[in-house]
């Protein structure tokens, strides 16, 4: 059975369904416990996670700041003073040189691969088990994605198959971190640097993922984050990009406003994907009660994962060989109905559901999307690629585990590691209850 709800579906849904508990307040927001919340141990069918986003005062008197402050955007080289301030705290917290920020995660992809002149006539490897955005930024490009296979085991873009895809036409490895993990980056790395091909890593979802301890977004040319409403850490939109590299940063900038303000060879090329005094005020103050928000999710999934393990049937994705640190964005696991008494995981999920606990299906593979099959059939494509290319596109490399994970994903939102350490008990058990009644489950 293929998904049918997206990610940032799941995450509303997710949002509402936590509304209505305000879980852990104190320890991950700083913020008071509302009167109204439960003093004991709450219901069994009560839902498990934390309203999202999380404001206080704080974010109140940042946004009211920037407005009386009467400079309200980024302009000139500079930038304006709350953009400039929250680029220099997120290149320190992640180590590295450079930062600009931009209006999305998807606009950071865009002025990469725009500061690349990628263009017509290129190709950039992706896996099909990533968000629409990882494809729509080549696509914008009107560069040809091409699509690798993932581990099954961390659900990560495959180094392997990339490696079988590369063409004398590859510019750019473009390799996402779902759910806030990482691929196997030393072997993605080595390729690149030995193929003399661009490597950026979409670490959209990745904030405070660490390989080998150093945190990523700079393992190739450039790293891209988002700062989405449902991103760990946001401003609604928002977005940004890390590099060691001045002068790929000055390109980086130069495409994202009008006018090429830096010192940096150009391509004829830029846009306007500047972030707001608004968005950053707003992510300043967010940031202060970050780490505590990360602290919890880590320990709860680190906990979830080793409940969990004890029910056959349930594998929660593992860390690539060099991951010692995952942002936490998504707490993703495979579900298999043979051990479940051939119980769907649709039904598995609404057995969950009825216990207070929240999940999707999580992506379906970007080959069977409507959206991008379409570019198959596109004139542009069929003009630069030609017909034949465009024919065989989709069915160049088949991708048949991202089409088993896209049967047997389960997700778990970000807010739902933000819920007390009991919660993460609740969950272990409802899914142990559901498997010890799964064969009346499945009849019903």
């Amino acid at each position: 059975m293929k998904s049918t709800l997206s990610r940032r579906k799941f995450l509303g849904t997710a949002t509402a369904a936590g509304a209505s508990l305000a879980l852990a307040r104190v320890s991950v927001s700083g913020a008071t416990t509302p009167s109204s919340a439960p003093a004991t141990t709450p219901a069994a069918n009560v839902p498990i996670g934390s309203a999202w986003p999380i404001s206080d005062r704080r974010d109140e008197e940042a946004l009211i700041s920037v407005l009386r402050s009467g400079r309200w955007g980024r302009t000139g080289a500079g930038g304006g003073a709350r953009v400039k301030e929250f680029e220099e705290i997120f290149a320190k917290r992640m180590v590295a040189k450079f930062c600009v920020a931009t209006s999305s995660g998807t606009t950071a992809l865009l002025s990469t691969l725009g500061a690349l002149n990628i263009g017509p006539g290129d190709e950039v490897i992706i896996p099909p088990y990533t968000f629409v955005a990882t494809f729509n930024a080549v696509t914008a490009s009107f560069a040809l994605p091409v699509f690798a296979d993932i581990a099954p085991d961390t659900f990560e873009i495959d180094a392997k198959k990339i490696a079988a895809a590369i063409t004398p036409a590859t510019r750019l490895l473009l390799p996402p971190h779902i759910a806030g993990s990482t691929p196997e980056l030393d072997e993605i790395a080595e390729l690149a640097e030995t193929r003399g091909i661009a490597l950026i890593e979409d670490a959209c979802q990745a904030l405070t993922a660490e390989w080998r301890g150093r945190p990523v977004g700079t393992r190739g040319i450039a790293g891209c984050f988002s700062f989405q409403a449902s991103k760990n850490l946001t401003s609604g939109e928002g977005g940004a990009v890390l590099t060691n590299d001045e002068t790929f940063a000055n390109q980086v900038f130069n495409f994202h406003t009008p006018g090429a303000p830096r010192p940096a060879p150009g391509h004829g090329r830029a846009a306007n994907f500047r972030l707001t005094e608004f968005q950053a005020g707003l992510l300043l103050s967010q940031y202060s009660r970050f780490d505590a928000q990360q602290t919890a999710r880590t320990e709860n999934a680190t906990y979830l994962a080793t409940m969990l393990q004890k029910t056959p049937g349930i594998s929660p994705a593992k860390l690539a060989s060099g991951c010692n640190r995952s942002g936490w964005h998504l707490f993703m696991l495979r579900y298999d109905a043979k051990q479940f008494a051939g119980l769907t995981r649709a039904k598995f999920m609404a057995a969950l559901a009825k216990q207070g606990v929240v999940a999707s299906g999580g992506y379906a593979s970007l080959i069977r999307a409507p959206h991008v099959r379409a570019l198959a059939t596109n004139p542009h494509y069929i003009r630069i690629y030609g017909k034949d290319t465009m024919a065989r596109w989709l069915e160049r490399h088949p991708c048949p585990e991202t089409d088993r994970l896209a049967e047997e994903g389960v997700w778990f939102a970000q807010t739902t590691l933000l819920a007390p350490r009991t919660a993460m008990e609740r969950i272990a058990e409802a899914v142990a209850n559901i498997q010890r009644n799964a064969g009346e489950l499945a009849r019903s």
